[in-house]
């Protein structure tokens, strides 16, 4: 891939982010990489866009508005309600404008990496599983969905609604109507084969 390379990005990432940060941001790389190969996507856009997707998740406010800004976005309600959704929306807008990487699949990627959305495509699956599988990851189910992620994408995306779904209800948090369309899509489409085995052993 011609422009900045990989390393230069390493470089950046370092003084953008806190160590942890960018000790998952390489792991996600990673993960991505090693989903690439089994799926049969583009391995180095997808390790790229494993090591980008968390760009901006430590920068201050006021850059993610200065990037919504120079994009032409407007946040909707329950983005401007949760913070947490602005990194991928302003990391994809930096890698864009601040960093000059024309790419839609890598753009995409890394929009869409904490929402999801109906009609992800096969790069933008895959970094939103490696971002929740990465080596550094310790929750407890994180071991189901490591084996999950290795037999079909759709059914380990599933499995990550289920869980990320409630928890933000919980936390009396909004949920992105994009991980809501993403779910019915899935449902729909019998994405399903893990519950149905648990539920009928």
């Amino acid at each position: 891939m011609r422009g900045i390379s990989d390393e230069k990005i390493k470089e950046l990432l370092r003084s953008r982010l806190k160590e942890s940060r960018y000790i998952h941001s390489l792991n996600v790389a990673e993960s991505a990489a090693e989903l690439a190969e089994i799926y049969g996507a583009d391995k180095e856009k997808c390790f790229r866009a494993g090591l980008l997707h968390d760009i901006t998740k430590n920068a201050p406010d006021e850059e993610h508005l200065e990037l919504f800004r120079l994009a032409g976005i407007t946040l909707s309600p329950d983005e401007m309600h949760n913070k947490k959704l602005w990194h991928a929306m302003s990391g994809a807008e930096y890698i864009k404008h601040i960093l000059k990487i024309d790419d839609e699949d890598i753009y995409s990627a890394v929009r869409y990496h904490t929402t999801g959305r109906a009609g992800m495509s096969l790069i933008e699956k895959i970094i939103y599983i490696a971002d929740f599988v990465s080596a550094e990851r310790d929750y407890s189910d994180v071991n189901v969905m490591r084996a999950l992620c290795v037999q079909s994408l759709e059914s380990a995306m599933l499995y990550a609604l289920r869980y990320t779904i409630p928890d933000l209800i919980r936390k009396g948090q909004t949920v992105h109507k994009d991980s809501l369309e993403l779910y019915n899509e899935l449902i729909l489409k019998g994405k399903d084969e893990t519950y149905d085995t648990q539920r009928n052993s």
